[in-house]
């Protein structure tokens, strides 16, 4: 013979004790689904490691250097998990001006760098002299620089604007260029230019052309030239 049909006493006690089960199941599934996607994320870390690594553009920067500081070298790295933070290191070279890194599924990466390339040497006030680029950066243990423009001077720091200079006189042999509070001289390969304003002397820098062999005085209001 059935059961009698549970009183509403009974059916509230037995709703009440499954819903107990129900609830503990939940931490369960939880667990289960991190685990899941733990084991996937090992799972491309260790299916999907960088396999190969190409190097262009670099010149005074070694292929194992830049490999460094894009951090590929070492332990091999996830491909899926490397991206611009972990290249970053790149741009902590002073001789990186500039870099594309580029992933290609499933295991490559290329690195294309654009470095500084020494413009002049700066003697500093200590009297070390040390290879500068274009844009002032210290280029550290520099090699091949001795023809380079020299740049020295005293009073407020005048770098940035003689670097301008020399793209203005860049048709012409620099060999020095002093600057003072008052002015700045400019040693040519044979004769020189004094001028105390840099926009005058770029207005009439095709006067040194008129007179190669002379040092030349540049004023605003004119030329000097001395015999």
């Amino acid at each position: 013979m059935p059961d009698p049909a549970p009183s509403g006493a009974d059916a509230a006690e037995s709703l009440a004790a499954s819903a107990p089960r129900r609830r503990s199941r939940r931490p369960l599934w939880a667990a289960l689904a991190a685990a899941l996607v733990l084991g996937a994320g090992g799972g491309a870390w260790f299916a999907l490691p960088v396999r190969t690594v190409t190097v262009s553009g670099n010149v005074r920067l070694s292929e194992a250097r830049v490999r460094e500081l894009a951090g590929l070298e070492g332990p091999p790295f996830g491909w899926l998990y490397y991206g611009a933070w972990r290249a970053r290191g790149l741009l902590d070279s002073p001789w990186v001006q500039s870099a594309v890194v580029t992933r290609t599924f499933p295991d490559r990466v290329a690195i294309a760098v654009t470095e500084r390339v020494p413009r002049a040497r700066w003697q500093r006030r200590g009297g070390e002299v040390v290879a500068v680029a274009r844009d002032g950066t210290v280029l550290p243990a520099a090699t091949g620089t001795g023809g380079l423009p020299l740049i020295s001077g005293w009073g407020p720091d005048r770098v940035p604007e003689v670097l301008g200079l020399l793209d203005t006189l860049g048709r012409y042999t620099v060999r020095t260029v002093t600057y003072t509070p008052s002015g700045v001289r400019v040693k040519l390969k044979t004769g020189s230019v004094w001028s105390g304003d840099l926009n005058a002397l770029v207005k009439y820098a095709g006067s040194i052309s008129m007179y190669p062999d002379r040092d030349i005085y540049i004023y605003p209001w004119g030329v000097s030239v001395q015999e």
